[in-house]
């Protein structure tokens, strides 16, 4: 029974390893257009804080955190070390 679960097991691993390695390349190259978005948005959320509306620089300033590298990027990153343990998880599962 445990060898027919270890051979279902395989291709999940297979997977869940190249979805790794999808995310995580896709995630180091979005990192500079995230970076680049936040200080354009931050510029902006300063000049509307200084010329017209107090409320919506605030909003700016706050979608400008949530697409800086603490924001959105730190998520996935976040996800994707999940995943990964899980895939470790499944290893450590077929090499006992």
């Amino acid at each position: 029974m445990k060898t027919l679960l270890k051979i279902l097991v395989v291709p999940v691993t297979l997977m869940i390893s190249l979805l790794v390695r999808l995310c995580a390349g896709l995630i180091s190259h979005t990192v500079l257009l995230f970076q680049i978005a936040s200080t354009v948005l931050g510029l902006l959320a300063l000049a509307v804080l200084l010329t017209s509306s107090v409320a919506n620089g605030l909003i700016l300033l706050g979608i400008a955190l949530a697409v800086s590298p603490i924001g959105i990027p730190m998520l996935a990153a976040k996800l994707l070390g999940a995943l990964q343990s899980i895939k470790l998880s499944l290893q450590g599962f077929l090499h006992s």
